[in-house]
């Protein structure tokens, strides 16, 4: 399959312009042992993740086994921005703050610039895979019923998250809480709110990093690192392809390149109630922040 067009420069929507930070408090997750690993390491438990990735690291001594291409090329990118990511899927074990799953296929791990309440992403560690454009990747079928399962996994534990820091501001999730409190039967608990349906699971159409990722991410999109028209359009426009429209069709539009900048470039509209700001992002950071009180005491 052709790869995506280049008629026009991409606009990268997520280059960084301040130093590393996550406001996520979610703790690695321990799973079960004949899926999953937890990650255990002797490092300092408030080590920052993403600073420690950046520094000058000692080098490394050289292997005699063969390299793999991915391998090669991840070295030549590692040294930048776009290949921070590298770190995560081959040291996780560095990250114990920062990883809250590791499996054979994948490493999951708090963004370091989450742009929502909840934000993870997910990672691939299959080197014939996670140098690929998510377009090219996800033609294999194989991989990609390995990574939907494994987005799955991830969901329900943003999902849980999401419970965790906001459930008691929900009227919903009081109310379940409430009658269990009572001892109302396990059968007839009212439903209480569905986390899972505030989560959402996909990737950019042109990633700004190297390393293939899948975004796990709330709708809510309130975060202090969202700083401009370009983040908030990345994830609320078809610049966001859900991991379920995959694979794409080879005439779909959001495989092109101007079609996608111009998503960037759209005007500002609210996710919940669909008000439009223009080009006015700060108008819409103060609406988000009363959409937010609403979303959550639902």
């Amino acid at each position: 399959m052709a790869a995506p067009a280049k008629d026009q420069d991409f606009i990268d929507p997520e280059s960084p312009t301040a130093k590393s930070s996550t406001s996520s408090t979610l703790d690695p997750v321990a799973t079960p042992a004949n899926t999953t690993s937890t990650v255990t390491t002797n490092s300092p438990p408030k080590r920052n993740a993403f600073t420690e990735l950046m520094a000058p690291k000692p080098k490394a001594p050289v292997s005699q086994a063969p390299q793999s291409l991915a391998s090669k090329a991840s070295q030549v990118i590692r040294g930048v921005w776009r290949g921070a990511l590298i770190e995560y899927i081959e040291h996780p074990e560095r990250f114990p703050n920062q990883v809250l799953r590791l499996t054979e296929q994948t490493v999951l791990i708090k963004d370091a610039f989450p742009k929502a309440t909840v934000h993870l992403l997910l990672l691939p560690r299959s080197p014939d895979h996670y140098l690929l454009h998510p377009h090219t990747a996800f033609e294999d079928p194989a991989f990609l019923v390995t990574m939907r399962e494994e987005a799955a996994a991830a969901a329900e534990l943003a999902a849980a998250e999401l419970a965790r820091q906001l459930g008691s501001f929900s009227a919903d999730h009081r109310a379940r809480d409430e009658a269990m409190d009572r001892g109302v039967p396990f059968d007839e608990l009212p439903p209480g709110r569905d986390y899972g349906r505030d989560i959402r699971v996909g990737t950019h159409a042109h990633p700004s990093m190297a390393h293939l990722h899948v975004h796990i991410i709330s709708r809510d999109m309130r975060s202090d690192r969202a700083t401009h028209r370009k983040h908030y359009n990345s994830f609320n426009t078809p610049f966001f392809v859900p991991l379920a429209d995959y694979p794409l069709a080879e005439d779909d539009v959001r495989r092109e390149t101007g079609f996608q900048n111009g998503n960037l470039a759209r005007d500002l509209v609210c996710w919940r109630c669909g008000k439009g700001f223009g080009n006015r992002f700060a108008e819409l950071k103060r609406h988000l922040e009363e959409e937010f009180e609403e979303w959550r005491a639902e």
